[in-house]
Parts: structure tokens; C-alpha cells; sequence
């Protein structure tokens, strides 16, 4: 029997080292993959938390950004807007309707270059400037001016009007363009002008026709006049000052002596226009207001109309 049982023992201890060999081997096979199991098992469940964490916070920021930028936005646009003219609008009136800061002089200031030399020269569909200067607003406006002119060149109709019978005159006077028909009349009433009425004449002529100082005089300004684009004021011989508004580009500048017939510029479509023409007024001054029929003070120098 003991010799029975030291035989049956080694073999229990080697079945014994066996399977715990076996055992450990199986452990260390089972352990780690039931460790690595857990391990697994809790780690996605951290993961998603994580990333559930992470996502919220990216969600988070991914929401404040757009309202921290809307707020942005509207602070901007409440720092600066820009408004239409309307129908019996002043400087005065919009100045005080968009508290303007300084009033309708700080506004002035602020879109002169939009307004051109004259205050209360203001045309329904102007673009205004409140809250800051409107510089680089004209400057881009300039450039959109430009390119719509430049279409409205290419589109421009080539039919001639009906040629005046006669457009010069013995008294050293003429027509500021040849072969021109009446658009526009003067004194035309409408909401459009901020006067109530059309204080000139428009000549239908596309962009590019030659343009003529009516009578001899002196160039009193050649430049940018606001809603009337680009502008040559004459002061006559006479007195009167004839004004050639809307035009493409000038051949003259302030303080040129000019002739009867004398070019002043091409016609064009610059400003608040709606077409090419000539806009051209005759003036007791060179003010804004001061207009008188231009077609009889034409005819009233023998000019045939």
C-alpha cells in the first residue's frame, strides 16, 4: 500500500503539476483573456464616456461659436448701417430718426463724398453711411459705378435722335448736345427729386456723345457731384451758370476759360441715374435751387429748339 500509494501519489503530484501546469497554463491563457475581457469590458465604457465627453464639449463650443459671432455681427451692424433716401427725407429728418450722433452736420460729414457739395441735395434710393464714414463704401460704390456704367455703355442704344433744325446761333450761343431729343422736362413734379420737381432738362444721348459749353464762360467746377455724378459747372458771360450733369468723363477743370461750342465732357450714366442722358440745368447762381427753364433761356438766346 505505501508502495502502491508513493505510486499513485507521484502520479496524482505529476496530474497534479499537470493540470496545474495544465491550470496555470489555463489560467495564464483564461486570466489574461478574462482579464483582458474585463479590461476590454470597462475600457469602451470609459471610451464612450470620454468620448461622450468630448463630443459634449465640441458640441458646446461648436454652439457658442456661431452666437459668439452673431453677436459680433450685431454689434457690428449696430455700430454701423447703411440707409435708403426716401421721399421727403432731409439730412436733418434722418438724422434725427437714426440718432445720429452730431446730428444731420456729422452725417453730412460722414457721406459728403456720396452727397456731393450740396447738403440738401438728397434723391430718393441714395445710399447713406450711419454710424461711420462712408470712404470706403464710396470707394466700392465707385467701383460698382463703374462697372454698371461700363455695361450700361455696351448696352447703350446707337438710334439717333431727331436732329435740332438749328443748334447754334447768331448771338454766340448753342446746344449743350447735337441731335438730341428732350427726355425729362424741366420742372417735371415728382417724389424721385428731392425738390419736388425736375430743376433741368435731360437730353436722351447714350454714353460717349460730345457735350458743348452752351456760350462762352469760366468753368466753376468739374468733378464728382454726388447724385449727379460727374458734373462741369460754366459760369457764363451772362451771368447764369449752366450745369452738365451724369457725364462718363470731362474735358475740362475748374478755372478753364471755354468757348461757344466747346467740348466740356462726354455723356454718360455716373450717379443717381437710371439710363445714360445729359442732365443739364441753367442757374441764377451756382447753387443748388436756383434754376430756371433752360430750354426758354436757350431760346430766349436764339437758340432753335
Amino acid at each position: 500500500m505505501p508502495a502502491k500509494g508513493k505510486h499513485r501519489r507521484p502520479k496524482s503530484q505529476r496530474f497534479t503539476r499537470s493540470i496545474a501546469v495544465a491550470g496555470t497554463g489555463g489560467a495564464a491563457l483564461a486570466l489574461p483573456l478574462l482579464g483582458a475581457t474585463g479590461a476590454h469590458a470597462a475600457t469602451p465604457q470609459s471610451a464612450a464616456d470620454s468620448v461622450a465627453s468630448v463630443s459634449s464639449v465640441a458640441s458646446k463650443a461648436a454652439e457658442s461659436a456661431p452666437a459668439a459671432a452673431d453677436k459680433k455681427a450685431e454689434a457690428k451692424k449696430a455700430a454701423a448701417k447703411t440707409y435708403s433716401v426716401r421721399a421727403g427725407d432731409s439730412l436733418s429728418k434722418i438724422a434725427d430718426t437714426q440718432d445720429v450722433s452730431g446730428g444731420w452736420k456729422k452725417l453730412y460729414e460722414d457721406n459728403r463724398k456720396a452727397i456731393g457739395g450740396d447738403p440738401a441735395l438728397i434723391h430718393p434710393g441714395l445710399k447713406l453711411s450711419i454710424g461711420k464714414a462712408a470712404a470706403t463704401s464710396s470707394s466700392d460704390s465707385g467701383a460698382s459705378k463703374a462697372t454698371q456704367s461700363s455695361a450700361k455703355k455696351a448696352a447703350a442704344p446707337k438710334a439717333a435722335a431727331p436732329k435740332a433744325a438749328n443748334d447754334a446761333s447768331a448771338a454766340g450761343f448753342t446746344l449743350p448736345v447735337a441731335g438730341a431729343s428732350v427726355g425729362t422736362p424741366y420742372k417735371m413734379s415728382g417724389s424721385m427729386w428731392s425738390s419736388g420737381y425736375h430743376t433741368g432738362v435731360d437730353f436722351v444721348v447714350p454714353t460717349g456723345t460730345s457735350l458743348k459749353s452752351v456760350g462762352a464762360g469760366t468753368v466753376v467746377s468739374a468733378g464728382w457731384g454726388g447724385a449727379y455724378g460727374n458734373q462741369v459747372v460754366i459760369q457764363l458771360d451772362d451771368g447764369h451758370y449752366a450745369q452738365y450733369a451724369h457725364l462718363s468723363s470731362l474735358s475740362v477743370s475748374a478755372g478753364q476759360a471755354v468757348t461757344e461750342g466747346q467740348q466740356v465732357g462726354l455723356s454718360g450714366a455716373t450717379g443717381n441715374v437710371t439710363g445714360p442722358h445729359l442732365h443739364f440745368e441753367i442757374r441764377t447762381t451756382p447753387d443748388y435751387g436756383s434754376d430756371v427753364d433752360p430750354l426758354a433761356y436757350l431760346r430766349g438766346k436764339g437758340v432753335s429748339i
